[in-house]
This record gives structure tokens, sequence and C-alpha cells, in this order.
């Protein structure tokens, strides 16, 4: 059988990743026997110097500093997810990667296309995680895993797929199945009153066609009401202990400036617990 290949872009400037990124993707690589392979993406600052600048601002200096901060935050992110590989018996392979600022999550997304599953640690004050996470999400074209950065991902044993019956949602839960295969508990979540869904059993329909696979999965039905529909699955996902949130990612790119639908939106602007998105 294919071993999975999954690759983790770690963040470094101006915002780096914290170390429980790296500990959680050897976790997720663990968890469905992948490879990892681990992406610091360095900044690499386009020199505006002039004469005027140098005088005034010492420009070329900052620049300098801020480039040897984020390859400082990168070799140490690497570290750690080495010191955490060797610990799981995960077999690793790193690189180190230049970018400017506004092409960090551009290089990210080329780099993943060459993987099964991206990762990608997400906190919600920082930009530089939340630029890589919608490139690659919109522009790898790989199903992406976004791991919250202050909480163990732990097992991932009871996955939650949102489900509306659309392209995207069917996208995600085939992008899910090294998840699912090794789910104790598949619970299927439809929001009721969001929007016109194709039929009223669609959940039950997509749960009795994974327990006909041979998974254990039963359909649930919620409905928003005045939250958000973000909001929403992720509080019944957590209430009924779900590890792993798998959703459709809505949204497509203009010339880098990511038009997201209201779902995505939402998890992208508070994600609490992990979440696979496909698009």
């Amino acid at each position: 059988m294919m071993k999975p290949m999954v690759s983790l872009s770690l963040a470094t400037y101006p915002e780096a990743n914290t170390p429980k990124t790296a500990s959680n993707a050897v976790a997720v690589a663990r968890r469905i026997g992948a490879t990892l392979h681990a992406v610091a993406i360095n900044v690499d600052i386009p020199d505006v110097s002039n004469a005027l600048s140098s005088f005034l601002l010492d420009l070329p200096n900052k620049i300098r500093e801020a480039e040897a901060t984020s390859r400082s935050f990168g070799k140490n992110l690497l570290e750690t997810v080495a010191k955490e590989a060797l610990q799981g018996g995960v077999r690793l392979t790193t690189q180190e990667l230049t970018a400017p600022p506004a092409l960090i999550g551009d290089t990210a997304a080329e780099q993943c296309r060459y993987f099964d599953i991206c990762l990608v640690g997400w906190a919600p004050d920082n930009q530089t995680a939340r630029m890589i996470a919608e490139a690659v999400v919109f522009g790898s074209g790989r199903p992406t895993l976004l791991l919250p950065d202050a909480t163990d991902v732990g097992a991932l044993d009871h996955v939650v797929i949102a489900w509306d019956g659309s392209r995207v949602a069917a996208r995600a839960v085939a992008d899910a199945r090294p998840f699912l295969e090794l789910a104790t508990m598949i619970t299927v979540v439809t929001v009721t009153d969001e929007k016109p869904l194709p039929g009223q059993d669609i959940g039950e329909r997509l749960a009795q066609g994974l327990r006909t696979r041979g998974l254990a999965a039963e359909a649930a039905s919620i409905q928003a009401g005045a939250r958000s529909i973000a909001t929403a699955i992720q509080e019944h996902a957590l209430e009924i202990g779900g590890k792993l949130l798998v959703m459709g990612g809505y949204g497509h790119s203009r010339v880098r400036d990511f038009v997201l639908g209201g779902a995505t939106e939402g998890i992208l602007s508070d994600l609490r617990l992990p979440i696979l998105l496909s698009h």
C-alpha cells in the first residue's frame, strides 16, 4: 500500500508558528502512517534602499535583521519538528525556502502540490499563517489540514463531516479517507436553516454510504439560529466530542486577494479544532 506524504508549511515572519504546530504535524503524520516533509518559508525582503533611506532609516540593516530573525525562527521550528519526528517514529525530510513577503503563501501552495495532504499551523492573530492557509487551500489543489497553534490535536478518532451535498463537500469527504478509515466514529452534520439543501435526508444518505463501506457513521441535523454557520458547526462538533472537522472550502482568488465563502471565512477567523478543508 502506498504511504501518504504530507507537507507542513511553516510561517517564520513577521509572525512565526509556535512549536505546537511542529508536534501536531508529527502527530497527524503518525496517525495516518505518512512521511512528513516540513518546509520553513523564510522571508526575502527586496532591497529598496537608496542613499536617503540608508541615511535616514538604516533600512538595509533593518532588512538584514528581519531576514535573520525569519531564518532563526525557521531553523528552530525545523529542529523542533526533527526532534518530535524522531520521538514519534515518523520519517521526515526538511527544506528551507525563501520568498518575498507578498509571495510567501504562493510559495507554500506550489510546494504542497507534490504531496497528498498539506498541513498549516493556525493561530488567531497570526496573519502570515492565515495568508499561507488561504493560499494553500485555494492554490495547492490539495486538501489542507489546519492545525490549531495552541492545543494538541490528539487522536483525531471522531471525525465530523459538514455536509450540504455540494461538490466541494463531496471532494472533502473523498480527501478525508485516510482519517475516516481510522476513525472510531464519524458524524455527518447538516445545517438545515442556512440555505436550501438538495434533499431532506442527505446526511443520512452519506452516513449510510459510509456504513456500507464498513465505517461507523451516523447523521445529525442542526440549526445555526443566530450563530454563524462556522460557529454552529464547530460548537456542535466540540459538543459531541469531535476531534477533526471535514468540510469543503468555498472561495476563489482574485489576484492574491481571497474572496471567501461565509463558512470558510468564519472557520479561518475562529478555528476551534483541526479542520480538513478541500477546495
